[in-house]
């Protein structure tokens, strides 16, 4: 049969293994798929620089466009990231008649919505499973493996960066601070890590799964989000002694009153299999009502990693080429005219336990007055440990676990412990999830 003809847009270090991967496998594939794939148009800066393609079979330009107006090129593979740039080359793409892929979950959060319409009415495929966790294949998993299922919760570490902190942070007793410039010097983290440690780049790829778990529209805009810089030492010592460890977690689930999308860090217990995916390692915890829970582990980041992904779409778009277009796997997992609009919860409205430390004055009555506090709000406590003052101190750490409640009663018993003359500075508050 006809080879391929596949473009790359960016020749970086996702791009850069795509080539690399797909140039060594080409024989396995073929065998695969019948027929082989192609690289003929690469598009990237300082292109003339790269060893990784033969000039003398590949064209190579610095102008992406020349690579989705090529006539020869079936399949457009972006690889740049970025919002604007890419969505303009992609729905470029797309009404060339290309069929897409693409590792930028970014692009598929905020304009999914709209580039899956633009596709739908070509009659395009768009495949992204290198936008959620690299190599992992929880794309697929969810929208092609449970879909006998109804999807109860997804729990996910989805950004490597941020977990391989909080490791370092639990093991060695090490500062947020001191763990990031180690992070950034190992590559793990970009010079301005915002993305990573706030949560921005988690709450991208919870989005995706979240429309795909529940047939919902992309809600990026609508996801909570909350990082991890505020962390403490204390805090991850705190939650070792109680029986946890604080994860930097996506979570989405399906309630009566509607869809919780949220990102934030999290306490879990520490005999969770989620709770000991350590470094950079992503895993996501999968809730079906029929399979019960399946957990998903791998690598969430680097070249070959993410390239594994990249062209096992490649390999699927090519499969669906010759398909009825009735019979192929829907882009977002749901026909486009059975999408739900089921709405996404305010963070007011969600409902789980947590964890509250505060530094209260060492007298006697305290932990009753805050007691009294919480009861009010109808607020039940789990447990209790306070923590020793220091010698000539007269501050104790009193840290609190709680039972669920809604967020918005929490936030008022905050707000009253805060103004309490015995407790100095504010309430740290992180949320629990028991992952039963």
């Amino acid at each position: 049969m006809k080879a391929v003809k596949v473009g790359l847009l960016g020749l970086g270090t996702v791009g850069g293994g795509t080539a690399t991967v797909l140039l060594r496998n080409a024989d396995e594939i073929q065998r695969r798929l019948g027929r082989a794939i192609e690289i003929s148009h690469v598009a990237g800066l300082h292109i003339a620089e790269q060893t990784i393609v033969d000039p003398a079979r590949v064209k190579l330009t610095e102008d992406a466009f020349e690579v989705v107006n090529d006539p020869d090129v079936d399949i457009v593979v972006e690889l740049i990231g970025g919002y604007t740039l890419a969505k303009d080359l992609v729905m470029k793409a797309i009404d060339n008649g290309k069929h897409v892929v693409t590792a930028n979950k970014a692009l598929i959060a905020t304009h999914g919505t709209e580039i899956m319409q633009a596709a739908a009415a070509k009659g395009v495929n768009v495949a992204y499973e290198a936008a959620v966790a690299g190599g992992v294949p929880i794309i697929k998993a969810v929208r092609e493996g449970m879909a006998a299922n109804r999807i109860q919760w997804i729990a996910g570490i989805i950004n490597g960066t941020g977990n391989f902190i909080l490791t370092e942070m639990r093991n060695k007793g090490r500062e947020f601070d001191d763990v990031l410039k180690e992070a950034q010097a190992l590559g793990y983290a970009e010079a301005d890590p915002t993305f990573d440690v706030e949560g921005i780049d988690a709450a991208h790829k919870l989005s995706i799964l979240a429309s795909l778990a529940f047939g919902i529209e992309l809600q990026f805009s609508k996801c909570y989000t909350e990082g991890i810089s505020k962390i403490t030492p204390e805090d991850v010592n705190y939650a070792q002694e109680l029986g946890y460890r604080i994860k930097h977690l996506g979570i989405t689930r399906k309630t009566d009153k509607g869809i919780e999308l949220r990102v934030h860090p999290t306490l879990i217990p520490k005999k969770r299999l989620l709770a000991n995916v350590d470094g950079v390692m992503n895993a996501v915890l999968v809730y079906g009502d029929a399979v019960g829970p399946t957990l998903y582990y791998g690598a969430g980041a680097g070249a070959e990693a993410t390239a594994s992904a990249v062209i096992a779409d490649i390999i699927d778009t090519v499969r669906s080429i010759d398909a009825d277009a009735d019979h192929k796997v829907p882009l977002l997992g749901y026909k486009p005219d059975a999408m739900a609009d089921t709405p996404v919860l305010l963070i007011e409205d969600v409902e789980t336990a947590y964890y509250l430390r505060m530094s209260a004055e060492d007298k006697p009555g305290v932990l009753a007055h805050v007691s009294e506090i919480f009861a009010e709000h109808k607020i039940s406590i789990e447990a209790v440990l306070q923590k020793e003052p220091e010698e000539g101190e007269n501050l104790v750490a009193l840290i609190l676990l709680t039972q669920r409640v809604q967020e918005k009663n929490m936030n008022a018993a905050i707000k009253e412990v805060e103004a309490l003359d015995v407790i100095q500075g504010g309430v740290v508050r992180i949320r629990m999830e028991h992952l039963n």
